[in-house]
């Protein structure tokens, strides 16, 4: 009797069929262009990622038939700027399309095999389709997911958990708070929040409210995506974007942010309560994504990553511009060959660098900053010898910067000009920012 209790056991044993566990640092749950460009600049970011698909490949795609970009300064950045040239070289000899305009008309599905190509070509990312998700609940400061995979019920522990749903779905199931719509997040936020922008795009603003920027181009700020009830539960859901933002390209601009967020955190084995906001923003500039949206600067420009550094350290700001039929409600400006002013560097100097004080009080610089009230600047902080390097930047002025004018001490030094010298010499974005934009003294 007892040899047959055995056997039976044995033999119901292996009829069992146990869930698989997969272990992964960073989980993207969604099926959307968010979700997708979060997966890849997660594994672009060395650290395993694993994306699960609740149905086909970019669904959200598929239920459409034209889909046409006519911004009036279109200028893509970090992936979507790799989806655009993936569509020109695509459609370049197809009868109709304009592929060197900045207008861009193409069909969706050319758009998802183009991120697919990408996703297949990154080594540290793997993906699922058709997952259908059950259970979902902290894993220390991790997440522990339970999904039926072809049928199969797997386990699946995340380090990070990046809710990639149109509605905050695994939000939702994990017992954790909704965020508030990106309007509301910033209408409460510090004024220093834009300092933290992880991600920008434009939108139809009508009568926007009050937030910087004022006018067509919103921001996202790192604290907004990280769920603040949850640990290392970070979110892609439609409340991050204002009514009348251009859901493709600034759902790609917000997965990569995202992704990038999510990897930091894996990386350096820590959690969403300790984010590092220049590490995270440097990472986003390293794979050429753009952390504030100007409609005048060109992506094709050398020193496009010196503008966007010094704009998130608020030294200088972007503008509305007013008057010109076309600015109206559609730009968003730098205004790159616009002269400094002192009053408006002025606040943001004091704050960052000690000494800043005493030299504003010695020079007394005029209403605009000129080109050799920056270099005296310059000298003061990094304590170079002045006569020495005015010798240095009147020779590489046009040889080694390209600047268009001529070198003279009285000019007024223009936005671009003060843009790439401050951010080489007095380098202010190497300044630690808190999750609030605040500088860290």
């Amino acid at each position: 009797m007892v040899k047959k209790l055995l056997v039976f056991i044995l033999l119901f044993g292996c009829g069992l069929t146990y869930a698989e566990t997969i272990k992964t640092d960073v989980a993207v749950i969604g099926n959307n262009t968010s979700a997708i460009a979060a997966a890849i600049q997660s594994g672009r970011s060395k650290v395993k990622t694993l994306l699960l698909l609740n149905g086909p490949w970019l669904e959200e795609l598929s239920l459409q038939k034209m889909i046409t970009l006519n911004e009036p300064h279109y200028a893509p950045s970090g992936i979507w700027e790799e989806v655009d040239k993936e569509l020109r070289d695509y459609y370049k000899k197809t009868p109709g399309y304009d592929t060197l305009s900045k207008t861009l008309k193409f069909e969706p599905f050319a758009a998802g095999a183009a991120l697919k190509r990408m996703a297949d070509s990154v080594k540290m990312l793997t993906s699922k389709i058709n997952v259908a998700y059950t259970s979902i609940e902290k894993d220390g400061t991790g997440w522990k997911l339970e999904v039926v995979i072809k049928g199969e019920k797997v386990t699946i522990k995340a380090k990070v958990l990046i809710d990639g749903t149109e509605d905050g779905e695994m939000i939702t199931k994990a017992g954790a708070t909704l965020p508030p719509d990106i309007k509301t997040w910033l209408e409460k936020g510090a004024s220093t929040l834009y300092r933290t922008s992880i991600a920008s795009g434009t939108y139809d603003d009508k009568g926007s409210a009050s937030v910087y920027p004022k006018g067509p181009v919103y921001y996202i700020p790192l604290s907004a995506v990280a769920v603040k009830d949850a640990d290392n539960l970070l979110t892609l859901n439609k409340a991050m974007f204002p009514t009348g933002a251009n859901n493709l390209t600034g759902k790609i601009a917000l997965g990569q942010a995202v992704g990038a967020v999510g990897a930091f955190c894996a990386f350096f084995k820590t959690t969403t309560k300790k984010l590092d906001v220049r590490v995270i923003q440097i990472e986003l500039l390293d794979f050429k994504s753009s952390l504030l949206y100007f409609t005048d600067v060109e992506r094709a420009d050398p020193y496009y990553r010196s503008i966007q550094q010094i704009a998130a350290t608020g030294l200088l700001k972007g503008s509305k511009e007013s008057g010109g039929a076309e600015a109206a409600g559609s730009e968003f400006s730098f205004m790159p060959d616009s002269a400094v002013t002192t009053a408006e560097i002025k606040p943001v100097l004091t704050e960052v660098y000690s000494r800043v004080f005493l030299w504003l009080n010695r020079e007394q610089p005029g209403e605009k900053f000129t080109v050799g009230n920056l270099l005296s600047l310059i000298s003061e902080i990094t304590l170079t010898d002045p006569n020495d390097f005015k010798i240095t930047m009147q020779k590489a002025w046009k040889a080694q910067y390209k600047f268009q004018s001529d070198f003279d001490l009285n000019k007024a030094v223009t936005r671009r000009e003060f843009a790439i010298l401050a951010n080489q010499y007095l380098n202010p974005f190497a300044r630690t920012v808190d999750i609030n934009g605040a500088i860290v003294n």
